[in-house]
């Protein structure tokens, strides 16, 4: 695959004859005509709507609870959690720069770069929770665990080597494996770490970190919308890239990534937090892996698995269901709009 131009003086005004990939833009942002409404409209939602600010939400309360309240298993997991939460965030801003590169639709560059500005707002989020709860020495502690903890490393590894193999060798087919990659990893791997803050906050602990992810949860969604639509556009636009080898490795790859992440999540839990266990765990990311594959087109991977075995979360993650805050007596004024349903 080849960059796009900075200015491409040759490339068509023609909105109607725009691609995301392997097109012939000009590169000026003329968004007076769009072909992809949806990237625009998903821009404007993460760079305006959903704008929010983590020093907006006080995290006093959360650090004495850290100290006091918390179980070892439930201390452990807190930061196991956030240190690869921190990891996959850090990839996706690094990444993100590189899809951007080879997108030859002016609208959707523009909904990748509001992406990439709230993955960058996320690594600042976890910053801003690490040294307001725990001391700076643990907080460098946490941020480097993956350097000695084999199976935070494993976990880094599953979509970062991806990512790389797409850098150091941009064919076509390592960019469509990539997509899926960043789908993957926006609508999968953040759902273990969540599920566990929201049980935490289920039980009225680290009420104040749990508000903070749910911010994040919902910038995920509109991530999870970006790349799906994204995917259903390249399946439409470039139909030889999604050869029967292609959906092949989708099924291969989910179901590797799926394991990856019940393996993760039962690693962290130990099943000893009260609220979440490692059945809970297991059926929880396939149901998300067959709602994610269904999204796409593709067959459920766990056909036995048809309901959410954990349906209190999506109410308990709901930010904007009433006036005021779910945990604190103050309006919301960071978004217009209650929790997005892609």
């Amino acid at each position: 695959m080849n960059r796009t131009l900075i200015f491409n003086p040759e490339g068509e005004r023609s909105a109607s004859n725009r691609r995301i990939i392997k097109g012939n833009s000009t590169n000026i942002m003329e968004l007076n005509n769009i072909k992809y409404p949806w990237a625009f409209d998903l821009y404007k939602t993460m760079g305006f709507t959903n704008f929010w600010i983590p020093e907006e939400i006080p995290m006093q309360e959360d650090r004495k609870q850290y100290e006091k309240e918390l179980s070892p298993y439930e201390k452990r997991a807190y930061e196991l959690v956030l240190s690869f939460l921190i990891a996959l965030d850090s990839f996706q801003v690094v990444n993100l720069k590189e899809f951007a590169r080879y997108i030859t639709a002016p609208e959707l560059q523009m909904a990748i770069t509001a992406q990439e500005f709230q993955e960058a707002l996320h690594s600042y989020s976890y910053q801003f929770i690490l040294e307001s709860v725990v001391d700076p020495i643990k907080a460098d502690e946490i941020y480097n665990y993956w350097r000695q903890d084999e199976v935070l490393m494993e976990r880094n590894r599953v979509i970062a080597d991806l990512y790389n193999e797409f850098i150091r060798k941009p064919t076509e087919e390592n960019f469509i494996k990539a997509v899926f990659g960043n789908y993957v990893l926006e609508s999968l791997y953040f759902y273990s770490g969540f599920a566990f803050f929201y049980t935490l906050g289920r039980q009225g602990k680290m009420r104040n970190t749990v508000q903070q992810i749910k911010y994040i949860n919902r910038d995920e969604l509109t991530h999870v919308t970006l790349f799906r639509n994204i995917i259903l556009t390249l399946k439409e636009e470039n139909p030889e890239l999604f050869s029967p080898e292609m959906e092949k490795w989708v099924y291969e790859f989910f179901k590797y990534a799926v394991d990856a992440e019940i393996k993760w999540g039962q690693y962290v839990t130990q099943n000893q937090i009260l609220g979440i266990n490692n059945t809970l765990i297991d059926r929880y990311i396939k149901y998300l892996a067959n709602l994610r594959l269904t999204q796409l087109g593709y067959k459920p991977l766990y056909p036995n698995i048809t309901e959410n075995p954990m349906k209190w979360i999506d109410q308990f993650r709901t930010i904007n269901d009433t006036k005021t805050d779910f945990f604190q007596a103050k309006p919301q004024t960071y978004a217009k709009r209650s929790e997005l349903r892609w």
